[in-house]
């Protein structure tokens, strides 16, 4: 039985994916995006978004950012988002880079959430400091947040409304973008284009996926020559077809929310658990399928001796013991988590 927390990355690729990989196997198909598979992923897009959108296969998570921020922010620009955020922190520069230079600015907020008055404020400081200072260019929201949390929709309107005010578009870091929606149990539109997203970059590798993510442009003339971005990165892949399959299988009968819906119950299950536990304590909401808890340095250091797999999070400040990180996916099942909490509860009794 796996032990695995450590990431939704962990799991196997989703039966239905792999079917569809397998599927697209057969034969021979037009190369470079002029498949039928690719060519059927834009209207299918645009029925689950409830719009005319443009879509543009890749196949990490960091390519989709940096290629999306890279067709909204010139090389003197600022982009405004969290301080965790994985531009900030994991993507190894990649924004900087297809960007030719912008600045990541990374604002703080306990629950991962930033505001609008720390946009206005940020933009404002911009503009005292004159052609010294990066341009404002862009908002980057990360949805679910780095925390675990999740935006309400009122939150990301008044942060696309803030923006906008100044002219910035908004991005969103949708790396869980499904398990944030299944937890607000709105449409997709609602979730993005409808709320003042200008441009998503899609997860599916998180959630199912063998190695599928999308970069969504929700007025389809703002991705003018992305499609040259993205050949200029080597994300145009020959045989798109087998990443196009993939999120097409991903959209079909609601398994992308399917698989989401049951990652958050995992995230829920576990952190109904641990409130039980003598010295535990959750350092955030639980909204979609992360949960940041703070355990005893014995409880911890006996769950990694019986080979159960975490993050340490030393970012995640807690008052007492040490916090860790937990993230659940679609594969995970009801007994994997009732063995984790079966082994806190045991470790935490001495």
């Amino acid at each position: 039985m796996s032990r695995n927390f450590k990431s939704d990355n962990v799991s196997a690729v989703s039966d239905p994916i792999m079917a569809a990989i397998i599927a697209a196997n057969a034969g021979s198909a037009a190369a470079y995006g002029g498949d039928d598979l690719t060519q059927k992923l834009q209207s299918v897009a645009s029925e689950v978004f409830g719009r005319e959108v443009a879509v543009f296969p890749v196949t990490t998570g960091t390519a989709a950012n940096a290629l999306a921020l890279s067709q909204l922010v010139p090389p003197y620009g600022a982009v405004y988002c969290h301080e965790a955020a994985h531009i900030v922190t994991d993507e190894c520069g990649a924004p900087e880079f297809f960007t030719g230079g912008a600045k990541m600015i990374g604002l703080p907020a306990a629950d991962g959430k930033i505001t609008p008055a720390q946009v206005a404020d940020a933009v404002e400081f911009a503009l005292d400091m004159g052609v010294h200072h990066v341009k404002p260019a862009a908002v980057s929201l990360s949805q679910a947040t780095e925390w675990g949390t999740v935006y309400t929709l009122h939150e990301v309107s008044a942060l696309a409304a803030a923006a906008g005010k100044r002219g910035l578009p908004v991005h969103m870091d949708g790396a869980r973008f499904a398990n944030a929606l299944a937890h607000l149990g709105c449409t997709a539109a609602e979730a993005t284009w409808r709320s003042g997203v200008d441009v998503l970059s899609l997860g599916a590798t998180k959630n199912g996926a063998l190695c599928a993510e999308a970069v969504v442009f929700f007025e389809p003339e703002r991705a003018r020559d992305f499609e040259r971005r993205r050949k200029q990165s080597g994300h145009l892949w020959s045989k798109l077809r087998f990443v196009s399959a993939q999120l097409l299988a991903y959209f079909a009968d609601g398994l992308w929310l399917d698989n989401a819906r049951h990652a958050n119950a995992m995230a829920s299950a576990l952190a109904r658990g641990l409130r039980e536990i003598a010295g535990a304590s959750l350092l955030q909401s639980v909204d979609a399928n992360e949960l940041f808890v703070a355990l005893p340095e014995a409880v911890v250091v006996s769950l990694e001796s019986q080979g159960f797999g975490f993050y340490r999070w030393p970012l995640c400040a807690c008052p007492a013991g040490v916090a860790i990180r937990l993230v659940t996916s679609y594969a995970t099942t009801p007994a994997q988590v009732q063995e984790f909490l079966a082994a806190a509860r045991s470790a935490a009794r001495g």
